[in-house]
This record gives C-alpha cells, sequence and structure tokens, in this order.
C-alpha cells in the first residue's frame, strides 16, 4: 500500500517510509492512497470473532501488502494480551474501559502495536531508531512503556511542566535506561511544535533516524481503531452506537472514523472537549480557528492545536458538511466536569475519571436530544492517574491505585527542562544524540 501527504495528493511513499519518518517533509500528514476493504464477509460475522482476530484482520487489510501474514499476527497478539469490556451503567449509557494495559490508558494499544510493527521494519537495520514524543498526559507514559529496553532504539519524550498529573509524570520521568523526558516550560501546543520542527530539518531527522510516537503516526491510529469494532459486537445485534470521545490532539476519534470508513455500522461519533473547543467551534461555525491551549483537570485533552483535524477533513474529501453529519461536538468546563465526576457516581456507582467524565456529559446531553441513542463513551484512563481530582470529588481514598502505579510514588524523577525555542532543542538533540 502506498501512503500520500495531506499536503500533497500526489507524494506516493511506502509503508516503511510512512511510519518510520512519521511526517511527510511539506508538513501534512500521511494517509492511505485508498482505504482498504475488509475481507468478503467480515461484517455479516465480526460479532462472532474475539478481540484479536479483529486485530489481526484489520491489520492484515492495512498492512497485509508490507508485513509477512506471522509476523503482523505475532504483533496484533502482543499488543491485545488485555481487554476492553464494555460497562453498561445505565439503560442505553456504556462505558468502554480502555485503561486495562501497563499504562492504565487507552495509548497502550497504539503505542504496543507501533513499538512491534516498527520493530518489524527495522529488524535489518543497524541504525539507532530515535523515536520522538509529545504528551499531553498519557501517551508519554504508554510509549515509555511500549519501547522501554527495546534494542537498537531510544525514545525522547517532550511534556509542559506543572500540566500533567503527578503520577502521569512518573511514567514518563522514572524509568530511565533508553527512555529521556524533557519538562518544557510550555504548553503541550509548544511540546508537539517542537518536536515537528525536528522532523521538518531533514538533516536532523536523517542524522537521528527520528520517527515520531504521536498520533500523527499512522501505525498508532490503526490499532486504536480495533476496540471500536471490538465495542460494537459487545452490544446486542441491531443497536448501532453512538461512540463519545473525550477528544484533544484528536487520533482517537480518527481512529473511530477509519472503523467507520472500514464497514462498521455507526449511528454518529460525539466529539467531546473540555474548554479547549476548537473543534466543537469548527462544527457550529464552519471556522476552523486554532488558539493556543488552556490548562485543565482533564489535563490529556488540552489541545489548541489538533493534528488530526486535517485527517478529518480527508476522511470526508474536504466537504465540511459531510463530516458534520458524522460528527457532533460539545465542550465542557472544570465545574461541569467536576460535578459529573460525583453524579455518575451517586446515581451509578461508577467511579469516572475527568476525561471519562467530560465525554459522559456529552453522553447525557446526546441522550437528551435523541432518546433513542445508545451511548459508548470511551473511558480512556483509570481515574488513579487523577488522584487529586478525584480525592477532592469524591473523597480521599475512593480511588484505589492498582500496584503498577503505586510503585512509581517514591521513584525519583529524573528530566531535563527545557524551553520552547526550537534552536535550542535542536542543539540539545545534536548534543545529546548524534
Amino acid at each position: 500500500m502506498h501512503y500520500y501527504s495531506t499536503n500533497d495528493h500526489g507524494l506516493r511513499v511506502e509503508l516503511k517510509e510512512a511510519i518510520l519518518r512519521s511526517l511527510p517533509a511539506d508538513n501534512g500528514l500521511y494517509m492511505p492512497v485508498e482505504l482498504p476493504k475488509m475481507p468478503e464477509g467480515f461484517w455479516d460475522n465480526y460479532r462472532e470473532l474475539d478481540f484479536q482476530e479483529i486485530g489481526y484482520q484489520v491489520a492484515m487489510a492495512f498492512f497485509g501488502e508490507d508485513v509477512a501474514d506471522e509476523a503482523l499476527r505475532d504483533i496484533v497478539k502482543g499488543t491485545l494480551e488485555f481487554d476492553a469490556p464494555l460497562v453498561e451503567i445505565a439503560q442505553q449509557d456504556h462505558i468502554l474501559e480502555l485503561f486495562h494495559g501497563p499504562t492504565l490508558a487507552f495509548k497502550d494499544f497504539g503505542a504496543r502495536f507501533m513499538a512491534r510493527l516498527m520493530a518489524w521494519l527495522t529488524r535489518h537495520e543497524d541504525q539507532m531508531l530515535t523515536v520522538l514524543v509529545a504528551t499531553s498526559g498519557d501517551t508519554g507514559g504508554a510509549v515509555a512503556s511500549a519501547f522501554q529496553g527495546v534494542e537498537g532504539t531510544r525514545v525522547v519524550i517532550l511534556y509542559p511542566k506543572g500540566k500533567v498529573s503527578g503520577l502521569q509524570e512518573k511514567q514518563l520521568t522514572v524509568i530511565g535506561g533508553n527512555i529521556t523526558a524533557l519538562e518544557v516550560n510550555g504548553s503541550f501546543d509548544d511540546c508537539q511544535t517542537l518536536v515537528k520542527s525536528a522532523f521538518l530539518d531533514r538533516k536532523l531527522s536523517e542524522d537521528l533516524n527520528l520517527t515520531s510516537a504521536n498520533s500523527i503516526n499512522l501505525s498508532r491510529l490503526v490499532p486504536q481503531s480495533f476496540y471500536y469494532i471490538h465495542a460494537a459486537r459487545q452490544l446486542p445485534e441491531g443497536i448501532l452506537p453512538t461512540f463519545v470521545v473525550p477528544s484533544g490532539n484528536f487520533g482517537n476519534l480518527t481512529a473511530g472514523l477509519l472503523a467507520m470508513k472500514l464497514g462498521l455500522p455507526v449511528e454518529q461519533f460525539v466529539a467531546a472537549t473540555n474548554i479547549n473547543d476548537v473543534i466543537p467551534a469548527y462544527l457550529d461555525s464552519g471556522e476552523y480557528k486554532p488558539r493556543p491551549s488552556v490548562a485543565t483537570i482533564s489535563n490529556a485533552m488540552d489541545v489548541g492545536a489538533p493534528s488530526n483535524f486535517v485527517r478529518l477533513k480527508e476522511l470526508f474529501g474536504d466537504s465540511f458538511e459531510d463530516l458534520r453529519d458524522h460528527i457532533s461536538g460539545l465542550a465542557f468546563d472544570d465545574a461541569q466536569t467536576r460535578a459529573a465526576i460525583r453524579e455518575v457516581k451517586e446515581t451509578t456507582g461508577y467511579t469516572i475519571d475527568p476525561h471519562g467524565a467530560v465525554g459522559w456529559l456529552a453522553a447525557k446531553s446526546w441522550r437528551q436530544a435523541k432518546p433513542d441513542s445508545t451511548t459508548i463513551t470511551l473511558e480512556t484512563a483509570h481515574p488513579a492517574k487523577f488522584l487529586d481530582v478525584m480525592d477532592e470529588e469524591l473523597g480521599k481514598g475512593s480511588v484505589e491505585i492498582p500496584e503498577r502505579l503505586a510503585v512509581l510514588a517514591d521513584k525519583e524523577k529524573v528530566a531535563t527542562p527545557l524551553g520552547t525555542d526550537t534552536t535550542a532543542f535542536h542543539q540539545w538533540l545534536r548534543d545529546e544524540l548524534v
């Protein structure tokens, strides 16, 4: 399969180039020249398939021309070693739990798949692969876990100082080894800009053999489409889900749209954001106006210039009307989010994190307008990753900390401070890694 740039539809590169280089030289994003089709009979029988078989079939559709069958099956098997269960918390109100992986966040699915695919693509190469990633919370931890100790790779994680939770920060900064954390005195958007700038410096990119682990990398998105199909098959037959997706950089929503484009029957997608509501505002007005992000308690969604916006447009042929027919947008502030955490607990007994709470608010609003709808809200991270907020709203000790998080509490943070100047960042990369 070949891939083009969203800024140059005439460009054609092969899978290895698209995955390992991550970003075209023109600062677009890679997309497949043609979206694949699922094998005949798949959609007639997908409810009978288990999670790993769904993942394998979708991965084959996208990557089967370029990756050996046995290798791809191993990649999927290693990725999906944990489930994504659907939990009904009230009538027509479902939560898709995506936090059962090693770092307790949905990013584990994409990061584990990507690490394994990259390892296979570079299996005959001697040059070290440098993975650059910007994180607003969970991406960095998932990538660090996925690449920890992977031979021939080193990972550099950029995160915004003071804008991730304490346990999220520990997941980025205590691993060591081939994982380096850079604490940026700025926002997530600043981190993302620094990462992109390194790729656009072609000599630096080649010297360091750079690749990205953000959702600008297509190999992050495809495995996230697996759990949309897996979730739909857990509903009673004949019910079309409305997926409600807590959104920041919009990679997760893009993955859901990929599943729909493959043939998954879906009623609607609802993009749920905090006050960083660039996409809901766009869906209202038709004008895309990125702006500096604002810090909130749902920090992984604090994005003012979502990278995957261009992919959203590409999937609908740049038709605003078609895009708006399939995606609705709703935004909520911190006070509403805090109230939702309490309301979900009081009315259903379920403990939901701040990101899922934003999604639940959107799902509630959607069902009020469409009473016949069945919603699936993506719960993207375990509540224990946001203890300050959870303790304030539900009481201290209300959330049990899983052992794999608890063991990080007393470990020493190791992070290099960094400003937002691209020249200084490039110089650090050359001094430390070349």
